[in-house]
C-alpha cells in the first residue's frame, strides 16, 4: 500500500498565496505520476495538476499562469505552488499518485485532502 499525506491548506486571501505540498510513503517501487485533484462542496472532483516522472506538466486551463506543479523523485513528494488565489479555488485539494509497488503495476491512490479557504 501506498500512502499519501497532504499538508499546506488553510485560510488566504483573494490574490494571496499557498503552498501545497504532498508526500508519499510505503512500498513503493516507483510513481509513475503525482495529480493534486479538488473537489468543491456539490461539485465534481477535478483535476488541478499533473507532473510525471520525466517532470513533464499538465494544468487544467483554470489554473494556467496561477499555479506550479513540482516535484522531487528522490524524495517521492510533490508540491503545488497557488499564487493569484481566487475565492473559486476554493475546495479541498487531494494529492494522488499512480505508482508502481512489488505487487501492482500501476495504481492510484489517494491523501484525504487537505482543505483551501480563499476568502473575497
Amino acid at each position: 500500500q501506498v500512502q499519501l499525506v497532504e499538508s499546506g491548506g488553510g485560510l488566504v486571501q483573494a490574490g494571496g498565496s499557498l503552498r501545497l505540498s504532498c508526500a508519499a510513503s510505503g512500498s513503493i517501487v516507483r510513481i509513475n505520476a503525482m495529480r493534486w485533484y479538488r473537489q468543491a462542496p456539490g461539485k465534481q472532483r477535478e483535476l488541478v495538476a499533473s507532473i510525471n516522472s520525466g517532470s513533464g506538466t499538465y494544468y487544467a486551463d483554470f489554473v494556467k499562469g496561477r499555479f506550479t506543479i513540482s516535484g522531487d523523485n528522490a524524495k517521492n513528494t510533490v508540491d503545488l505552488q497557488m499564487n493569484s488565489l481566487k475565492p473559486e479555488d476554493t475546495a479541498v485539494y487531494y494529492c494522488n499518485a499512480n505508482a508502481q509497488t512489488a505487487i501492482d503495476y500501476g495504481v492510484s491512490y489517494w491523501g484525504k485532502g487537505t482543505l483551501v479557504t480563499v476568502s473575497s
